[in-house]
């Protein structure tokens, strides 16, 4: 059966290894120029080893491709699973972009944010223009509480994006105060 198979597939498999032997031997000497080119400009060894991870699969994800054509896969049936694969990619990568940088901005704004909680700020939005009390800075999103007592989420990416000023430090003893007078009357 193994010898039907050879048979069969002869001119395939010698196509499939002169591909793969070229592709090894243009992996080998993109490695050596990076190595080279990197060791010239003093980067260090965990980049070297990143770049070189990513041509060392970049090449064999265009070998999976050439391997596909050579066994007789016909250009539809690949377009139809890389269009396929992407979608899914591109949706992950965007459902994840969202929180990753909103988890960044919160990571960020725990050390190195002029402001804190108690603060009355104004968000310069040219759309929504937010003057507020900040009243908690969480992972995702700041809790704001505007003048009129409504609480606003605002997302932390948006939040270092934003130009914001610093109108009262310590503003949420004056607002407490304003709301104790008000439950009185």
């Amino acid at each position: 059966m193994f010898l039907n198979f050879l048979k069969n597939y002869q001119e395939e498999l010698i196509i499939s290894g002169i591909v793969l032997l070229s592709l090894l031997i243009i992996r080998f000497a993109i490695h050596f120029t990076i190595t080279k080119v990197a060791r010239k400009n003093d980067i260090n060894e965990p980049r070297i080893r990143l770049i070189r991870r990513y041509i060392t699969v970049a090449l064999f994800l265009v070998a999976l491709l050439i391997e596909s054509f050579v066994f007789g896969t016909e250009f539809r049936e690949i377009a139809v699973i890389f269009s396929s694969i992407f979608a899914v990619i591109g949706i992950g990568l965007f459902a994840i972009w969202s929180i990753l940088s909103n988890i960044t901005s919160g990571i960020i704004m725990f050390f190195n944010f002029p402001y804190k909680v108690g603060d009355k700020i104004a968000i310069h939005d040219k759309d929504f223009p937010i003057t507020a009390i900040i009243e908690d800075i969480r992972a995702f999103q700041l809790h704001l509480r505007i003048e009129n007592g409504d609480l606003v989420t605002y997302p932390n990416n948006l939040m270092l994006q934003k130009a914001v000023t610093l109108i009262e430090k310590d503003a949420i003893e004056d607002f407490s105060a304003e709301d104790d007078g008000a439950d009185a009357i």
